[in-house]
């Protein structure tokens, strides 16, 4: 009896170890200061893919793709609208609009504080081609505030080539340490009237954003890999280096690395660190701690979801943290995990101890989409 009992621990002793795992790979953020862009269809019927900046006073300025009319389609008609918080997250003001809207659509919001003191704005605008059937211009411009958002500048234009389609996400514009700055954008060209696979291109400035130059190194995707590189983003690593981390229909995100400042790049490689579903992350440096922080949808099989309809397919929402330079991610928590919504387009802005963060919050009963709310919450971090 002695022996089929200490069989039996045997066999039970790693069963509760992959519990206490699995519970421990399960543990949920606890999230403050909620808030969410409710979408109101017909007039309003999509808020989606913001970015953060702190206005001199201490006042949080939230700017996102505000949709009008009745669709929340991808070139459907949207602004560019603002709320602000003067509680530090706490309470919002109404949205008000920054920039209206007079081609087919602006949205993907960035906004950055640059090292002269100015805040920088970078935003896609759509517009149709003439002449040319179900053919879409989108572009990045770049506005600036000298007077802490109360008016902006005339937009510059970045890509500076003829009728194209680039995808930069919302909160993609970063500043190195040596002030360059650099937006990574997926070039989808026309194919057969369709958008073709995506090829990753860097647009760089030197003298803040005066003018732009693209990166002599352009990303390929690997060959037959469906719908090829996406979304990209870029961090700067502590040793100067740059990360660039990419959405793929791949089972996971890619990454490569640039030496020299965004100008040339290593091949992309998988990151099998940030499996995922075909959707974008987020990564961002903490400047007090110095820890990277990620977020994306983590679908590491001890943190997944089963989801309610295929619509909602983004869907947990992770955040974890490096502190050797993204070799290595830890302390993996939930942020999101409801199987009927979805989750993505994130905003990270650090304000002290604190995470705030925006992100695509759809889901049932009242969205048929995943980015036609947005919410705002904080998280602390160390």
């Amino acid at each position: 009896m002695k022996k089929l009992h200490l069989l039996g621990t045997l066999v039970l002793l790693p069963l509760l170890w992959f519990n206490s795992a699995q519970a421990a790979e399960k543990k949920k953020v606890r999230k403050n200061m909620e808030h969410i862009l409710k979408h109101a269809n017909p007039g309003n019927p999509r808020n989606s893919e913001g970015s953060f900046v702190k206005l001199a006073d201490g006042t949080l300025y939230f700017a996102y793709s505000r949709y009008n009319g009745t669709s929340g389609n991808d070139h459907a008609s949207a602004d560019i609208a603002a709320i602000v918080s003067k509680d530090n997250g706490k309470t919002w003001s109404e949205p008000f609009i920054v920039l209206k809207n007079t081609s087919m659509n602006l949205m993907s919001v960035s906004l950055l504080r640059l090292q002269n003191g100015r805040i920088a704005m970078v935003y896609l605008e759509k517009s149709a081609i003439p002449g040319w059937k179900n053919f879409v211009d989108c572009r990045p411009k770049i506005i600036f505030s000298d007077d802490e958002t109360v008016s902006w500048s005339k937009p510059v234009e970045i890509a500076n080539v003829p009728p194209a389609y680039f995808v930069v996400n919302n909160d993609r514009l970063i500043q190195l340490k040596s002030g360059r700055l650099i937006i990574p954008a997926s070039h989808h060209q026309y194919d057969d009237g369709k958008l073709g696979d995506g090829i990753l291109k860097f647009f760089i400035s030197d003298d803040n954003g005066s003018s732009w130059h693209t990166a002599k190194d352009y990303i390929y995707p690997v060959p037959r890999m469906s719908r090829g590189f996406m979304e990209p983003g870029v961090v700067e690593l502590s040793d100067n280096q740059v990360m660039c981390f990419i959405r793929t229909a791949a089972g996971c995100q890619y990454k490569a690395f640039s030496h020299d400042g965004g100008e040339s790049w290593t091949t992309a490689i998988p990151a099998p660190e940030f499996i995922s579903p075909e959707s974008p992350m987020s990564i961002k440096r903490n400047p007090a701690s110095g820890k990277l922080y990620a977020v994306w949808n983590d679908y590491n099989a001890l943190r997944s979801v089963r989801i309610s309809h295929p619509r909602w397919t983004r869907t947990p929402l992770v955040l974890a943290e490096s502190s050797d330079n993204g070799v290595t991610w830890k302390n993996h928590r939930i942020l999101e995990d409801s199987p009927t919504n979805g989750y993505c387009y994130i905003a990270m802005f650090f304000n002290g101890s604190q995470l705030h963060l925006g992100y695509c919050c759809g889901g049932e009963p009242d969205c048929t989409g995943t980015l036609q709310e947005t919410k705002l919450c904080v998280v602390n971090v160390d």
